[in-house]
């Protein structure tokens, strides 16, 4: 402690040498240096420091992480507004705060914990290290942690906290984001991500809590050493796997299936899982892509670890599906949460379906075997789907024509898996869910997106179609002629400028003078726009949003054949 006092005083001394003229960032930067332990990030923060790099130092230090549809999600390293030890152990004490206030049993219920196989060397963090020092947080106000031993899918954390009767989970992941990031996700007791005004509340909390409690909250060697520290990686997988029989509906189809699978874990979590999947549901084996089978924070062997990209990312399953004579190509997400899925056609080549596609097959597939269950059509008032609101419409579609219920939501899977449970408790069930960046979950096994489950799923429904002489492509064009075409295409374009990013929007909603929209897109007539931002819906007698979010729009063009939705990000 001697020694940090002394770094601290030479920089404090340092500082009042070359002022900045900002005793903000004087003040922050001091902050940084007596509560950070991490010499790595420490290291960083001094250095920019000695080179005078004012403006990168107010990036860091000046703002702080909010929850987004992902919770808290940011590049690793030094600041207040990056993932690393200390916004770590600030996070935690503030959601203990909170949770203490919220549940009286809190210390008799516990939380989990769990994390992907993330990290990033020069900022000494890692997935890892950061759950431990989430559990060592809780552990040293003797709240009990449920903290998995080795990573986990990221839907393993919330079907944990319903299976074990916690009162929260926290997640370390950034899901499919750039090798940079890593993030932090809570999920409340229902086994749902936090939303409003859980999210809001949980954040004032942190900002009560900034500075680290004790020398306890960076051991991370408590979790080997204190006893409220339990592992539930064997009960919850062993758990997790028998409910996951519930969605075999073809078992003897599947153990004598022809159709050879290949499998990319994209340098993440899933092998270990979906090999598990697969032979519980009576499949052999899928084939592994051997580059991409074994955790690599790097994730080397591709530009971009999100499946999502297509062809550009899935060119080693695709090279070797093509060597085995494989004709479905199946990848996870690096937290397993997700999934991306191709099929080889001898006329076309390969197939790479788009989310709103693949959810189509699963929304029919899923209500198709319902079906064979429940031949009573009273049976389907109980019955729900639901997707985000920048997806396909195509459950809509389905609900039209077969009786059962379709909702939507706002973009992000928590929205949709606080509704699930809002339904159950009014004994309604939702059978499939979906959002258009490839999440899907099938049943209501756990309410999250989940990347394990959905691909043993189409593995099942692939070989149902072949032995029907049918591709999963065919059966998506038999699905269009019976409900409707629904045809999408999504993309993006990256802009890191705020300012710039405002006048965009500023101008869509000035279209045509002031408070007026665009009236066509691409020479189609609008008939519909919701912007959830500034909570207009033209489609509303009030004109205004059902639902509200902070940074997104949407048009529907005529005969609502078409919509365009536009969302904003800052990450």
């Amino acid at each position: 402690m001697d020694d940090d006092n002394g770094v601290n005083e030479d920089l404090n001394a340092n500082l009042r040498c070359q002022s900045t003229g900002d005793p903000q960032l004087d003040k922050a930067v001091h902050q940084w240096l007596t509560w950070d332990k991490n010499h790595r990030t420490r290291a960083q923060v001094e250095s920019l420091v000695a080179a005078g790099r004012m403006e990168d130092l107010r990036s860091r230090l000046l703002s702080r992480m909010s929850f987004g549809t992902a919770g808290l999600r940011a590049p690793m390293g030094a600041g207040f507004n990056r993932i690393n030890d200390l916004t770590i152990i600030q996070s935690t004490q503030g959601l203990f705060s909170y949770l203490s206030r919220y549940f009286p049993d809190f210390r008799s219920r516990g939380v989990v914990v769990g994390f992907d196989t993330r990290g990033q060397e020069e900022s000494g963090c890692s997935s890892q290290r950061l759950a431990k020092l989430t559990a060592a947080v809780m552990l040293s106000r003797d709240v009990p942690v449920h903290l998995f031993s080795t990573f986990v899918p990221t839907p393993y954390v919330p079907y944990a906290v319903k299976k074990l009767g916690a009162v929260a989970g926290v997640m370390i992941t950034a899901s499919h984001n750039p090798k940079e990031d890593n993030g932090y996700k809570v999920y409340w007791c229902n086994g749902a991500q936090i939303a409003s005004p859980h999210d809001k509340d949980i954040l004032q909390s942190i900002e009560e809590q900034l500075e680290p409690w004790s020398a306890s909250c960076w051991e991370e060697e408590l979790v080997e050493s204190c006893s409220l520290r339990t592992d539930p990686l064997t009960h919850i997988n062993s758990c997790y796997m028998d409910e996951l029989t519930s969605l075999c509906f073809h078992r003897d189809l599947n153990s004598s299936c022809p159709l050879k699978f290949v499998h990319s874990s994209f340098h993440g979590v899933g092998h270990v899982f979906v090999q598990q999947a697969f032979q519980m549901f009576g499949f052999a084996p899928p084939i592994p892509v051997p580059e991409q089978k074994d955790p690599d924070p790097n994730f080397s062997s591709v530009h971009c670890p999100n499946p999502e990209e297509g062809e550009s990312v899935l060119e080693l399953s695709l090279l070797l599906a093509e060597r085995e004579n494989a004709c479905i190509v199946l990848a996870t997400d690096p937290d397993a949460d997700r999934l991306a899925v191709a099929e080889k056609s001898d006329r076309y080549g390969w197939k790479v379906f788009t989310g709103n596609e693949l959810a189509a097959l699963l929304g029919w597939w899923m209500f198709f075997n319902w079906k064979e269950s429940h031949p009573d059509p009273a049976d389907t008032q109980s019955v729900y789907m639901m997707a985000t609101t920048v997806s396909s419409k195509i459950l809509q579609a389905f609900a039209r024509v077969e009786g059962f219920h379709f909702e939507e939501t706002l973009p992000g899977f928590k929205w949709i898996g606080n509704r699930m449970h809002e339904l159950a408790k009014t004994g309604n069930m939702v059978i499939f869910a979906f959002e258009e960046s490839i999440g899907f979950l099938c049943g209501s096994l756990v309410p999250e997106k989940d990347g394990v489950s959905s691909a043993v799923v189409v593995a099942e429904m692939a070989a149902y179609l072949h032995n029907k002489n049918l591709s999963l492509n065919q059966q998506l064009h038999n699905i269009y002629q019976t409900y409707g075409y629904h045809v999408s295409k999504t993309s993006y374009v990256i802009c890191n400028d705020a300012p710039t990013i405002h006048k965009i929007f500023s101008h869509i909603r000035n279209f045509d003078g002031k408070g007026l929209y665009p009236k066509t897109c691409g020479g189609v007539r609008i008939v519909h726009i919701r912007d959830v931002t500034t909570g207009y819906d033209s489609s509303q007698p009030d004109l205004r949003c059902v639902r509200r979010e902070k940074r997104s729009a949407s048009f529907t063009c005529s005969a609502g054949v078409s919509s365009c939705f536009l969302r904003r990000f800052f990450l």
